[in-house]
């Protein structure tokens, strides 16, 4: 028999048990959740409002969890449905709060319906889902949306009524490479002499390019990577959603789970990259700049991320939302996944109409964009899918 419980912060868990359902996932750790919580990125003022659900046996050992959010807006989640929320308030259907299972402001393909190892995880699963309807309910949502969910969660979502949404980012795949020489060899000749004149020309900058583990990163350096951060999201026309607080936390509590890669002159910041890892995985997140260089970001952000991953002998490299660019770098297109619930008849099912004709549309344009790899000819490189 399980029994649920709501909570309003991802803090209030013992660290240790949603750890073990949370595996090694830096995304998904307490640290990681509970430093957005703690230095005010998501809670008041924010319209990220934590919720997240357990699950627990007759013992009271936690066996099942998700990180929930009530949201009043749709920023910061990188599965676009403002379009969806637009045509909401157009006919006047509410469509906000809605409930979110997500990590804020990261779109990574993860667990979202956490189940603890030998568990009966289709029970666990359908209690949780159970659980999230209620709360749904309970604040008379519009919508539930899980973002990003691994392979085995959005089968679990779509088979209990979810509708299925799909999407495309770009991920490197370690094919057993010794050194980044040997990643090169499966590039065509002409595209193997960009990327090393790429690089040529990030190394005449004369910048020193280092790595750093989050234990190492001191607050100065984390001072600088904020300002940079803060400049180029702002340029984008994106809010800097994370304060420096958090970068210090994180690099705090997750230690060499945290990678920074900086650019530096004479000793001063530059640019830099922060990455975050796993056991098998290099997550590339946030790009900070002072100043701009020809191919730095190529350098700073992919290369020696690779470099990185190859070095550690890490399985793959996501290289975070969109970006075409990364194609003929090597990033190979990768299927994503989210699950939708519509409280309103009529708007869940214009939606279910609109992702009827999208789902193919993405999945040829995936195909399209494998046709730009930059590998030889004979190696067969296709389309891959997020969490497989």
């Amino acid at each position: 028999m399980y029994e649920s419980e709501h909570r309003d912060d991802i803090a209030s868990f013992p660290a240790a048990e949603w750890d073990a359902l949370a595996g090694d996932d830096p995304f998904l750790s307490h640290a990681f959740l509970s430093a957005l919580e703690r230095t005010g990125c998501v809670g008041p003022g924010t319209g990220w409002h934590p919720a997240p659900i357990g699950v627990r046996d007759e013992a009271g050992t936690l066996v099942g969890a998700a990180p929930l959010y009530l949201k009043d807006h749709s920023f910061g989640e990188y599965v676009f449905d403002w379009g969806w929320a637009g045509g909401a308030e157009r006919a006047g259907v509410p469509y906000y709060p809605k409930l979110v299972a997500a990590v804020p402001f990261s779109p990574v393909t993860g667990a979202r319906l956490l189940v603890a190892e030998g568990r009966d995880g289709e029970a666990v699963r359908e209690r949780l889902l159970t659980t999230a309807t209620e709360l749904a309910d309970r604040f008379r949502c519009g919508a539930v949306q899980w973002l990003f969910p691994r392979p085995a969660d959005q089968r679990a979502l779509e088979a209990a009524g979810y509708l299925g949404r799909r999407d495309v980012q770009f991920h490197w795949y370690n094919r057993g490479y010794t050194d980044f020489e040997g990643f090169l060899a499966d590039f065509s000749s002409a595209k193997r002499k960009q990327a090393r004149k790429e690089r040529r020309r990030a190394a005449e900058t004369g910048l020193e390019i280092a790595v750093h583990h989050g234990h190492e990163v001191s607050p100065e350096l984390w001072a600088a990577f904020h300002e940079g951060y803060a400049i180029t999201t702002e340029m984008r026309g994106a809010p800097a959603y994370l304060n420096r607080a958090f970068f210090e936390k994180l690099g705090r509590t997750l230690g060499d789970r945290v990678v920074l890669v900086t650019a530096h002159r004479d000793g001063e910041y530059v640019a830099g990259a922060l990455n975050l890892r796993s056991d098998t995985a290099l997550y590339g997140r946030y790009w900070s700049a002072l100043e701009e260089h020809d191919f730095l970001h190529f350098e700073v952000c992919f290369y020696r991320g690779i470099d990185y991953a190859i070095a550690h002998g890490l399985e793959r490299f996501e290289g975070g939302a969109q970006g075409e660019h990364k194609l003929k770098r090597g990033f190979v297109p990768t299927i994503t996944s989210s699950a939708h619930w519509i409280r309103h008849p009529g708007l869940r099912q214009a939606v279910g109409d609109f992702l009827e004709r999208e789902t193919p549309q993405i999945r040829a344009y995936a195909e399209e964009a494998a046709g730009h790899l930059p590998f030889r000819d004979g190696l067969e490189v296709g389309v891959r899918e997020a969490g497989d």
